[in-house]
Formats: C-alpha cells, sequence, structure tokens
C-alpha cells in the first residue's frame, strides 16, 4: 500500500517535470496568444474575405485558450487532430503566399495586404508547434522561444498604430482597423 502511493507520487512527478514557474509562464503565453489571435480575426470583419481570416484566427485562439487553461491537452487526440489539420494549411497558404510574394518582388512585404496574412500565417504554425506535446515536454528553450512569439505580435501591432505614415498606402479596410 504505502509503496504504491510513493511509486505513483514519483510517477507524477516525472510526468511533469516543469518548474512551476515554467508552467505558469507557458499558460501565461497561451492566454496572451488567445487573446493576439482573438483580436486578429476581430479586425478581420471588414475585409472582403473575412470569412476565411476569422477561422484561420479563431482556431488558433481556441486552442491556445485551451492550452491556458489545461496544459496537457495537447496529447487529446480531438486538440492534436485539429491544431495539426490547420497547421497544416495554414502552412500550405503561407507556402503559396510567400511564392507569389517572392515572384513579385515585393521590396517591403508588410506594406502588402498579403505580406500581413503570410506572416499571421507563420505565426499561426509556429505557435501550433510550439504547443504541440507541451503538457509533457515544456523545457526552458520553448518557453524562450514562446515569450519571445507572444512579445512580438503586440510590439508590432504597437509599432504599425504609433507609425500611422506605415499605413498610408495600405487598403480602407485595411487602415480602418485597430
Amino acid at each position: 500500500g504505502r509503496n504504491m502511493a510513493v511509486k505513483s507520487q514519483a510517477v507524477l512527478q516525472n510526468a511533469n517535470p516543469s518548474p512551476p514557474l515554467y508552467l505558469l509562464s507557458w499558460r501565461a503565453c497561451n492566454f496572451c496568444m488567445a487573446f493576439f489571435f482573438a483580436l486578429a480575426a476581430y479586425v478581420q470583419i471588414n475585409d472582403p474575405d473575412a470569412g476565411i481570416w476569422i477561422v484561420a484566427y479563431v482556431i488558433p485562439a481556441a486552442l491556445s485558450l485551451l492550452v491556458g487553461f489545461n496544459p496537457p491537452i495537447t496529447d487529446n487526440f480531438i486538440w492534436r487532430s485539429l491544431s495539426e489539420l490547420h497547421m497544416y494549411m495554414c502552412s500550405m497558404v503561407a507556402i503559396l503566399w510567400g511564392w507569389w510574394l517572392h515572384r513579385a518582388s515585393k521590396n517591403n512585404i508588410f506594406q502588402e495586404e498579403e505580406g500581413r496574412e503570410f506572416l499571421g500565417l507563420i505565426i499561426i504554425v509556429i505557435w501550433t508547434l510550439l504547443c504541440r506535446h507541451s503538457g509533457k515536454h515544456l523545457g526552458g528553450f520553448r518557453l524562450s522561444i514562446a515569450v519571445l512569439i507572444t512579445v512580438l505580435p503586440f510590439i508590432t501591432w504597437l509599432y504599425y498604430y504609433i507609425n500611422k505614415e506605415l499605413r498610408a498606402s495600405w487598403p480602407d479596410h485595411c487602415r480602418n482597423t485597430i
């Protein structure tokens, strides 16, 4: 009885070797990214192809929110299947957009709507990759990348918001967002 309880406790401790601060930081990053993806979905409302982009951002928002509440959910079959399917679809569109941007010889891709869409897809793919198996394997390197990826979109968004001259050549539906 007592020996079995000690072994069970050892198994539980080894199942989640991440320090509590790592886990708390990981959960905070997921909540922030859920907010970012939800905000990205919201600003699509006046885009001509809004439906596609709203779905593209709502899915990682929901997946990130779930990871924020329960990090081991990444081992759930439904979570894993949905995230992998979405990641593959976003990867394919990102490859097409990247090829188009390269062929069009765009100098500043962030001045093009497709360039910003491309960056959004790259963020979705990287974040989804970071979330995979994070319930089991959460180390300092993954967490460091997660913090960087979490901060980068907010800084970029703030930079474009402050520098209105950068948005001057954007289409109306892009200029009139948050």
